[in-house]
This record gives structure tokens, sequence and C-alpha cells, in this order.
């Protein structure tokens, strides 16, 4: 009792509950006079390894044990013991499955389900030894299943069925035995473990959905039409959909499996890749907001006004970088929308130069998407072509109209920020403003577009034009 108590709360998550139920089963076992010429044993599932456990072992009384060492804390292999990880995972008996013991002798095993509080914590195996090398098992099963395949190969072609991607099983509905499997299905199997033909063997012996041929054709028999079955599930590690048919008039069921391990894999893969690099953008954004703050202290304390002024520009251009970045952390798709986009940069604008006298528009079609590789570079260039204008197009108590737009035509988006303000010499301030040199930059050499500005002392307005992602866009 102690080793198992130990070796449940090293290995496993059951809780005490489920220990006393294991070392209740253990007991029973211990004392009872059934299975005196089998070597029987209590596995768990270890969380650590994914793999079954050894907990307890009862050696037989009346002949010697298929076991020479000691086998108390060992681990049994699904490629060597598929059926204690399938009762354990199914709650269902395997019954006469063929296995390998950790000394590399075959056995066959009995495995029932151990429940406690409506879950399966665990199972007992019944096993006894094998005589015959598995290769003779197997031609000799192969051989006694021969004329019962030949029986059913008029109606089923297995040329045909070896030629399917899933793999297909055939179960006789008096029986509930396997009578034909194609060449996928004996290769599915292997992969779980299962050591010998499973030609013949019952469906509960090899259900991979949780249920039992009983259930099965009390499903078909509730239908009405065409009595198919179809689900989706997870066993251990693998993801499977499978369809369940009545054929042959009745005679026979047919399971198709379809495995979608690699499928499930890839998208788990491209979700978690997904979700880190959100992470990756919340956490560039606090780091960026750090900054910010250390800028913003650092302009506090000077006492120069254009240390102060440049100090104030950096941290405006650095909260843009921040905001789109912010958005990025939350979006699923690497699709950005346009409009919300501008949106955070002018709420952020509007956040540090707290505008009064000047209004702020946006017009832009909220249809335009933007992937995110050009989503920074297009809040630069808006917060810069707006910090300019809050710099230099109006007088200190001057009101005035600034207004966003955007649209599209042909996968080609232009961006138009226009104000009513005093204007400034655009062929003179290209070479100094370091602003305009930062617009010039991104839209050339980031975005591959053009821009283009005029201005006169009724107003800037200040286009510039570029092509919508296709690779990433999807409109």
């Amino acid at each position: 009792m102690e080793r198992i108590n130990t070796l449940c709360q090293r290995y496993t998550n059951l809780t005490q509950s489920d220990i006393q139920e294991l070392c209740r089963t253990s007991a029973y076992l211990t004392e009872s006079k059934h299975y005196e010429t089998a070597d029987v044993f209590i596995d768990v599932f270890n969380e650590m390894t994914k793999e079954a456990l050894v907990v307890y072992h009862k050696k037989p009384k009346c002949i010697p044990s298929l076991y020479k060492h000691e086998v108390v804390g060992k681990e049994a292999l699904l490629k060597n013991e598929p059926g204690v990880l399938r009762t354990m995972e199914t709650s269902l008996n395997s019954i006469g499955l063929l296995a390998v013991t950790q000394e590399n002798r075959l056995i066959k095993q009995n495995i029932f389900p151990i429940r406690n509080e409506q879950r399966t914590i665990g199972v007992i195996i019944v096993e006894e030894g094998v005589e015959q090398p598995i290769g003779a098992v197997e031609r000799q099963e192969s051989q006694s299943k021969e004329q019962g395949t030949l029986a059913i190969e008029s109606t089923f072609d297995p040329l045909i069925m070896d030629q399917l991607a899933e793999a297909v099983l055939i179960f006789d509905t008096a029986t509930g035995n396997l009578v034909l499997a194609n060449h996928r299905a004996k290769e599915l199997y292997r992969k779980l473990g299962y050591r010998e033909m499973i030609n013949d063997l019952h469906y509960d012996n090899l259900s991979l959905d949780y249920t039992t041929f009983e259930y099965v054709l009390y499903q078909m028999n509730d239908q009405t039409e065409n009595r198919l079955i179809e689900l989706d599930t997870a066993y251990l590690n693998y993801y499977f959909n499978i369809r369940k048919v009545w054929i042959d008039a009745g005679s026979r069921v047919a399971m198709i499996i379809q495995d979608n391990t690699e499928v499930k894999k890839k998208e788990d893969e491209i979700v978690s890749k997904s979700v880190a690099i959100r992470e990756i953008h919340h956490r560039v954004k606090n780091n960026l907001q750090s900054v910010v703050s250390l800028l913003r202290i650092q302009a506090r304390r000077t006492t120069s006004k254009e240390a102060s002024k440049v100090l104030k520009e950096s941290v405006n251009r650095i909260m843009a970088i921040a905001t789109t970045h912010e958005l990025l952390s939350k979006q699923v798709e690497d699709n950005v929308s346009l409009r919300q986009m501008l949106e955070a940069v002018m709420y952020n604008f509007r956040h540090i130069f707290n505008p009064e006298k000047v209004q702020l528009n946006l017009t832009v079609d909220p249809t335009i998407t933007v992937s995110s590789d050009q989503m920074v570079s297009i809040s630069l260039v808006v917060n810069e072509l707006l910090q300019n204008i809050f710099d230099h197009a109006f007088e200190p108590d001057q009101s005035g109209m600034v207004e966003v737009s955007g649209e599209i035509e042909n996968k080609v988006i232009t961006i138009t920020v226009t104000d009513d303000g005093n204007g400034y010499d655009v062929n003179r301030n290209k070479e100094t403003s370091l602003g305009l040199m930062i617009v010039n930059s991104y839209i050339k050499d980031k975005l591959k577009g053009k821009v283009k500005i005029e201005s006169s002392n009724k107003g800037t307005k200040t286009c510039f034009y570029f092509e919508q992602n296709t690779k990433d866009v999807v409109r």
C-alpha cells in the first residue's frame, strides 16, 4: 500500500481518494483466490512520461511468474502494451491482446478499468504467457482467417480498399468481430502498439472513440435513413475522424478512420505561434512604454526648450510604434483594419498634444486592411505628418481643421492628410525637416510607395499611396 501511495504521489495527478481506491483494489486482489495462474498488475498513468506505470504486482500461486525481476515502478510502454493505455483512455475492457513484457516476453493481456468518482484512475491487468513467437502467432491467425476473408471479398475488394487513404475495418454484426481490414488500418493499429494481426479481434478491442459494439448497433438501429455515424475524436495523442456505416444489407458495419493527427498538430502549431507572436507584441509595447516614461522624466528635468521639444517628439514617435504593437497583440490574424489603426494613432496624438482649437477628423473606408509589416510604417508616417502640422501649421491661438482620409482602388491604398493652416515651402523644408525626412524614407523604402505634397497659405495636402500587401491580405 505504501508503495502505491508513494508512486502515485510522485508520478500522477491522482487525488488521495483515487489512491485509496487503488489501495482497496490491491488489497482485494491480494486476498482474492481468482487469477491464481496469472500475473496480475495495477497500472496508472504517469503524468511525467505519458506512459503507464506499474504500481502493484501479484504473482501467481500455482505456476511460476512470467517475470524474473521486479517490475513495480517500471513503465508499460504503448508500443509494447497498447491495451493498457487504451483502457485508461477509453474505459473499455481490452481482452486477449498480445503484448510484450519489460523482459521482452510475449504475453496476452486482459485489461479492466478501475474507476473512482466516474473517472478511470488505473487498470487491472491479467497476464498469461504465449509460447509461440509473434511471427508464428500472426501466421497461424492469418491462415485461420483466410477462408472467412475470401467469403467477403466478392463484396469488398481488398485491392481497392488498400488504395484508400483512410483505414477501413469491416465487422460482422452477428459477432462484432473484425472480418476485413485494409492495409492502412493494419498500419494504424501497429502504430498504436498492437502486436498481432487485428483480424477477428472484437470491435470493443479496436474501438478508438469510447463506444462498444452494442452501442454502435443501437445507434444504427435508431436511424431510419442512411445509417451513417460520424464524429471527431481524440485518442491518446492522436486525432481521428471516424465514420461508421451499415452495409451489405445490415450484416456488416464498416468503420472508416481518417487520421488527422498531423493536420491537428499543424493547426496547434499555428495557434501556438500566433499566441507567441501576440505575446511578443504585447511585451514590445510594454518595453516601449517604459522607454517613453524615461524620456518624459528626462524632458521634465531639462531646462532647454529645444531639448524638451526634441524629447517630446521622440516620445510621440515611440508611442506611435507602441500603439501599433498594442493592436497587433490583440489581433488573431495578421491583417489589421486601417481605420482602427489610424484611430489609435490619432487618439494617442490627442492625448499627448491635447489640441483644443484644432479639429481632427478621420474618413477611412472601414473595409481596408493592411499587413502588420505595413502597419508600423503607416503609423509613423501619419504621426510625423500630424506632428509637423501641430508644430508649424497653426499659430498658438489659431483654430483650424485637420483631416485624415484613406481609400483603396485596384489594390492601391491612398492616405491623405489635409490641414487648413499656414502652409510652408515644400522644397526647402524637405532638406531640413527631420519629420519630412522620416516620411519620405518610410514611404519609399518600407511601403515601396510615393508621396505628393501640396502647400500654400491656405493649407497643406500630403498624399501618399502604396500597394496593398496582397500576399497577406485577402479581401
